[in-house]
């Protein structure tokens, strides 16, 4: 690394990812398995978008946060794995400092609107199902966009604040990164001035990101539980905790991963099996999604057999 000068200080103008190994010789083997991921995320995601976009039996409400969850997946996917597939083929990875923050900012931006789109999906089912009579009234096409520019609005507070804070950091020693995409917790540890301000961020930021949704997600099923259970046909149960089934599957895969990964801040030794908490978030979440909704999802199977197959959907 050629190391920029200013003043009397040395100043970190690229930073080093390790990525997943160094080891040559797997590198072409991970290269194919995450190409793989990244074209059936892609591929799975947007055949969901397609499927919701062209059978209007799918547009409600529930379909609508659905296609943004896949949009969001598909971006979340493309901040982080096209750039390791590039240095996995050229068997190093030299990023520039602000394509390094840029990263960082883009992968919390989508991340973030992810919590919240989580949340406001769970609201939906809670409507649905708790206040069926004014559901069209509550859960109309202003207040859906409405909820979308919210999620986006604070995702967006969120990402800047941290990007902002890393970016005033000194970075005036070591420059490799023990991971495979520029985040935080690395950033941090590579950091020669304080990062006790970061710190606090990052946990005020987990708990308004994290844990506040997740309180809403689990207040919001609560009702719903206790509403189906109320219900006497033993069907009507059924095909109320069917809708629910597939949200809340993602709900723990997503969560699950989420607080791994930033509540072991202190944890220095720990960077490789971040490492693999980071596939989780980066590849196996956005990847799932579209299985786990068509598989318990009849309605998103019709529509995606008459996709493939060019049918028309039924009047």
């Amino acid at each position: 690394m050629e190391p920029g000068v200013w003043g009397n200080k040395t100043v970190v103008t690229e930073f080093i990812l390790l990525g997943l190994t160094e080891n040559i010789e797997l590198q072409p083997i991970l290269f194919a398995i995450f190409l793989f991921a990244y074209v059936i995320t892609v591929g799975g995601n947007l055949s969901i978008l397609a499927a919701i976009f062209v059978e209007p039996k799918l547009h409600t409400p529930m379909y609508y946060f659905l296609g943004n969850l896949s949009l969001l997946d598909i971006g979340c996917i493309t901040v982080t794995i096209p750039p390791m597939l590039a240095c996995l083929l050229t068997h190093q990875c030299r990023v520039p400092y602000a394509a390094c923050i840029s990263q960082l900012f883009f992968f919390h931006l989508l991340a973030g609107v992810d919590c919240h789109l989580l949340t406001a999906m769970a609201y939906d089912r809670y409507l649905a199902i708790c206040q069926p009579l004014t559901y069209s009234i509550r859960m109309s096409r202003d207040i859906q966009g409405a909820l979308v520019a919210a999620c986006c609005s604070i995702s967006s507070i969120n990402a800047l604040t941290h990007t902002v804070a890393v970016s005033v950091l000194d970075f005036c020693g070591p420059n490799v990164v023990n991971h495979f995409y520029c985040d935080l917790p690395p950033l941090f540890q590579l950091s020669c001035s304080s990062i006790h301000l970061n710190g606090q961020l990052l946990f005020v930021g987990a708990t308004f990101m994290g844990v506040v949704p997740l309180i809403f997600i689990s207040v919001s099923y609560a009702h719903v539980a206790a509403a189906v259970l109320r219900i006497r046909s033993s069907e009507g149960r059924k095909k109320a905790f069917s809708t629910c089934g597939s949200h809340l599957t993602v709900v723990c895969i997503f969560y699950g991963t989420g607080f791994f990964s930033y509540m072991r801040l202190g944890s220095v030794s720990a960077s490789d099996k971040d490492k693999g908490i980071g596939i989780l978030n980066t590849v196996a979440s956005p990847m799932l999604n579209p299985l786990i909704y068509s598989l318990r999802n009849p309605d998103v199977q019709g529509a995606l057999k008459r996709l493939l197959t060019g049918k028309r959907p039924p009047e």
